[in-house]
């Protein structure tokens, strides 16, 4: 599990790196798997929508529901190495 987590964490790194901001549904997706490989399950309730970034990022968390933090760090792994395959 260290070896996941050194390659998840340095994963979370190099996303800060890339030559370009991916878009908002990548975006979205780093930020949901992010948040389940480290937190878990999504917590606390649905913003209001007012806060239409808050309720977005809310409901991409929400859509991993039930899914591992070593699936998410996989995930989020495999997801930043296409990433930097094709934002060059």
């Amino acid at each position: 599990m260290s070896d996941l987590r050194a390659a998840f964490e340095r994963a979370a790194k190099e996303v800060q790196e890339l030559p370009r901001r991916p878009d908002n549904e990548t975006l979205l997706q780093l930020y949901a798997l992010y948040k389940q490989a480290t937190v878990g399950d999504v917590q606390g309730s649905r913003p209001g929508v007012l806060d239409m970034t808050g309720r977005l990022k809310y409901d991409a968390w929400a859509k991993l529901k039930g899914l591992s933090a070593t699936d998410a760090m996989n995930r989020y792994i495999e997801l930043v190495e296409r990433l930097k395959q094709t934002i060059k």
